[in-house]
């Protein structure tokens, strides 16, 4: 029985390592945008991404172009100094039709997500 145990509390501590270890190499992943993924809405002012990890400034961005792939960005993407897991970016004003929303997520540990979606702007 003690020969069980000690094997059991072994193959959890080794168990306990892993996940901690898969934690630390975690990716940001997108949680919520503003415009949403493929929404209609109107004409929004700024685009608006939060992660499940604070992002590094330096390395995260946010861009959106319209159909013609032109970038209707006003300025560079920020993340917010109170919360390091929100990234936004101002916007021309836009008229109706699709726009493509790209984003880079560095995570503080360093891994790099990135990703893109499309909403539509109303008539």
């Amino acid at each position: 029985m003690q020969v069980t145990l000690k094997y059991s509390m072994r193959a959890f501590a080794a168990a306990m390592l892993f996940a901690a270890a898969q934690l630390a190499q975690a990716h940001a992943h997108m949680t919520r945008a503003e415009p949403a993924v493929g929404a209609a809405v109107a004409a929004p002012k700024q685009v608006t991404l939060e992660f499940d990890d604070a992002l590094e400034p330096a390395f995260s961005s946010v861009e959106v172009t319209d159909a013609a792939g032109k970038t209707v960005t006003s300025g560079k993407s920020r993340i917010d100094g109170h919360d390091k897991k929100r990234m936004s970016v101002d916007l021309e004003t836009l008229t109706p039709g699709t726009y493509r929303v790209k984003w880079v997520a560095v995570a503080a540990d360093g891994h790099r997500t990135e990703r893109s979606y499309t909403f539509d702007v109303k008539h």
